[in-house]
């Protein structure tokens, strides 16, 4: 390649790096501040509170994160389920995926070690994503209420969802804030809290609770809840 050419690729990348940048804000995670980072910072929650197994566990929404695969690889025997067709690029004895709806699932009650709830509940009954083809504007509510039950007394639930004053954008999500976030630990005993934010260099840091949950949402960002549940002892 002569030195010409070479100059040219070079000067012509310089020009494009900010332009790709840019639109990879505008496609994917949107101007700063922005979701960017998010899955490292729930993934690596649910990795540093998973107990080992053995047991038996459930992926809710699993899509295509590598969390079933991490239990597997912790020594429970997972059922991964999403409402979606999911096609993982691996595959583990301990590990199986089921296409279906939770609430029409015939699961046994008391039956589960672990529940890992990771960025998927706040979807839930929301029309035109996921899968999702019947409006319930208290579907995330109730299917914690059945996962509760699925869950043996004082076992475990790692949940992360969008925290945030209280907002729905639909089809996308909600945003849990001191109204409704309430109502979704409802029955659940908070082991372990955790709320992250943006600061001014877009990274991702540890916030307060009280400014979390008061904080307005935007349509590309929102915090981050990160919870160890238990279910009581004694709960139905």
């Amino acid at each position: 390649m002569s030195r010409t050419v070479e100059k040219f690729l070079w000067r012509s990348t310089r020009k494009l790096h900010p332009l790709l940048i840019n639109a990879y804000e505008r496609v994917g995670r949107g101007p700063v501040p922005n979701l960017s980072g998010d899955r490292d910072i729930e993934y690596s929650f649910v990795a540093a509170n998973i107990a080992n197994g053995p047991g038996l566990a459930l992926d809710f929404g699993c899509g295509k994160s590598w969390m079933a695969l991490l239990a597997a690889r912790k020594g429970y025997d997972v059922t991964a389920i999403d409402l979606e067709d999911v096609s993982f690029r691996y595959d583990h004895p301990h590990l199986d995926f089921r296409k279906g709806d939770l609430a029409h699932m015939q699961l046994p009650m008391d039956s589960l070690d672990l529940i890992i709830n990771c960025s998927s509940i706040e979807h839930v009954g929301l029309v035109g994503r996921y899968g999702v083809a019947s409006e319930n504007p208290d579907g995330d509510l109730e299917a914690m209420a059945i996962m509760r039950r699925l869950l043996k007394p004082e076992h475990e639930m790692l949940l992360t969802i969008p925290v945030g004053r209280d907002h729905i954008f639909p089809p996308r999500h909600r945003i849990y804030g001191n109204e409704r976030l309430p109502q979704l630990l409802e029955g659940w005993e908070v082991v372990i809290k955790e709320f992250w934010g943006k600061n001014g260099a877009n990274q991702w840091s540890s916030f307060d609770e009280v400014a979390s949950l008061e904080r307005e949402p935007l349509e590309n960002y929102y915090g981050l809840g990160l919870f160890v549940l238990r279910r009581p002892a004694a709960s139905s």
